[in-house]
């Protein structure tokens, strides 16, 4: 029953419907308990609709539900609530790392404009770390590995070399489009955005 329980495989949405986060179905169940939160009983996406707790605890659980048994009998676990007076959209920025560099420099070295295979690329400080430079945003651009090794411990100028853009750290997303469906639960692909 506790893995059922701490998963983070329910989808809140805002009360416009707009996905905002993942949760646990403990968290899940107290949010919809103390009537934070509706869940969601969806049967395809032409039939949902919100169903608050009380009559939740009723509900039939279908072969394909997840379920946990309680004290009064099994209760089905939502795959989505909506919660009843939160509306905005939170924003966030992606983490730093190799491949968030990639994807905001789109696979170019940022020094020659050269498209990069994966193996190809290397992560370069323009302010070198032994020279102080800081492992953040606007220190850090994809770079081939030759013009890296080139570089070395120097500042690009020292190097012959020039940024084609300075480094910036990349506009905050909505989180609806940094939730993952990583469990692949059929209801969540209802309210997320399609990716390409």
């Amino acid at each position: 029953m506790n893995d059922v329980l701490n998963k983070a495989t329910v989808l809140v949405l805002n009360r416009n419907w707009q996905a905002v986060n993942v949760r646990t179905p403990a968290d899940a169940f107290c949010q919809m308990a103390i009537n934070v939160a509706t869940a969601l009983d969806i049967e395809g996406r032409d039939s949902m609709r919100p169903v608050p707790w009380e009559e939740w605890l009723r509900l039939p659980i279908r072969p394909q539900d997840n379920s946990v048994v309680t004290a009064r009998g099994a209760i089905r676990v939502p795959t989505v609530i909506v919660l009843a007076n939160y509306s905005r959209v939170p924003h966030k920025r992606p983490a730093l790392s190799p491949r968030s560099i990639r994807e905001r420099d789109r696979n170019r070295c940022q020094y020659t404009g050269r498209l990069l295979r994966p193996e190809e690329a290397s992560i370069d400080h323009v302010v070198p770390r032994s020279r102080g430079g800081k492992t953040v945003w606007d220190n850090c651009v994809l770079a081939s590995r030759e013009i890296n090794a080139r570089k070395g411990d120097r500042l690009p100028h020292e190097a012959g070399l020039q940024l084609l853009s300075a480094p910036r750290a990349p506009a905050a997303l909505p989180v609806t489009y940094t939730i993952k469906n990583s469990h692949e639960i059929e209801d969540w692909e209802l309210f997320l955005p399609s990716r390409v």
